[in-house]
């Protein structure tokens, strides 16, 4: 993941240059993006035909509720988890792709290839395509988040046991993005599927201890160079869009283009825990260690909140809160709240 956060940061610089040889960089990237959005249809697709036969064995009496329930759980699960790894395989491509892209072996297209789309021959078969797009009314987009990650206890976030620059939260997914009303492009409903990934860095040498149903955070018998507690979460986000990019074009004909102006999207998410992991790093004896522990740490199962993002163009704002807590029976209730830059590229 550090690899991936220095990949964020120079994704946000790429994105705000000015410079002609974009185009080349944009259009890999706008592949993989397609290719993540095909992982995500094929497998929802996969999922749907075993629900169908697990409703089937339902209607049939070979299974109760509460088994065909426990088994859609898992099926669903099964294939949230193929989902991840699939799309860790495009997130290292795309961070490759930035690496290629600061080492100068990315070609750059001159000008005159650049504005040879901009002077069309057939001007009246050009419009009518322009007239075609402009008229879509559900666009695609993949979607990229990053920021700072931490807990509200007590509704309060001041002298936090988790370090703030240290914490952070990453999102990957794809969203459709549909224009509600026939002839305005004001509102607009925003959804997709995402993968968050949220981390938190414990202050005072601690870490996380399971006891019984509780979850403590204790100080650590040797001294960590490292502690952190991941959960990745697989989501459904919905929003509710305010697009400010308007619906003529310069020369006041009705054009009805996304993420052109200021945007501002409000809504929440819900989904189900993936895993939890914590991660210990320290010296033992001189040498290295690394220790991973994989469980439920008594974290909840279902993730649901609250998310808003303004912005201009594709780069955003992005404040998430969820209203579930993060630990089932703690004694005292703790809520994932993240602040971030978010990136929905067309």
């Amino acid at each position: 993941m550090r690899n991936f956060t220095i990949y964020l940061a120079l994704l946000l610089c790429l994105l705000a240059s000015k410079m002609l040889g974009q185009q080349t960089f944009e259009k890999r990237a706008k592949t993989i993006a397609s290719r993540i959005e095909t992982i995500t249809k094929e497998e929802k697709a996969a999922l749907k035909i075993e629900v169908e036969e697990v409703n089937v064995q339902l209607e049939k009496g070979t299974l109760t509720k509460e088994q065909a329930d426990f088994k859609k759980q898992q099926l669903a699960q099964a294939r949230a988890t193929i989902i991840e790894n699939k799309v860790a395989v495009a997130q290292e491509e795309l961070k490759n792709l930035v690496q290629e892209k600061v080492d100068g072996k990315i070609k750059e297209q001159d000008s005159t290839k650049r504005y040879s789309f901009t002077f069309r021959k057939n001007k009246n078969r050009d419009k009518d395509k322009d007239s075609i797009q402009s008229e879509k009314r559900t666009t695609s987009q993949f979607v990229l988040a990053a920021g700072l990650n931490n807990l509200i206890t007590d509704s309060k976030l001041e002298d936090s046991d988790y370090r703030f620059l240290g914490s952070h939260f990453y999102e990957l997914g794809v969203s459709y993005n549909s224009r509600i009303l026939k002839n305005d492009n004001f509102l607009h409903v925003k959804y997709g599927l995402s993968l968050m990934y949220n981390n938190l860095r414990p202050t005072e040498n601690r870490s996380f201890t399971v006891n019984g149903n509780q979850t403590d955070l204790v100080v650590n018998a040797i001294n960590l160079k490292d502690s952190r507690f991941r959960n990745v979460y697989l989501v459904v986000p919905v929003h509710l869009e305010f697009d400010f990019s308007g619906k003529r074009d310069s020369a006041g004909k009705p054009f009805f283009r996304t993420h052109n102006s200021f945007r501002l999207g409000i809504g929440g998410y819900a989904g189900i825990n993936l895993k939890s992991k914590q991660i210990l790093k320290y010296d033992d004896n001189n040498l290295k260690a690394i220790e991973k522990t994989r469980g439920d740490f008594n974290t909840t199962n279902f993730i649901y909140g609250l998310s808003t993002y303004i912005g201009y163009k594709e780069t955003s704002l992005y404040l998430k809160y969820d209203l579930n807590p993060l630990f089932k029976d703690n004694a005292v209730k703790q809520n994932n709240v993240s602040l971030g830059l978010r990136f929905d590229l067309n």
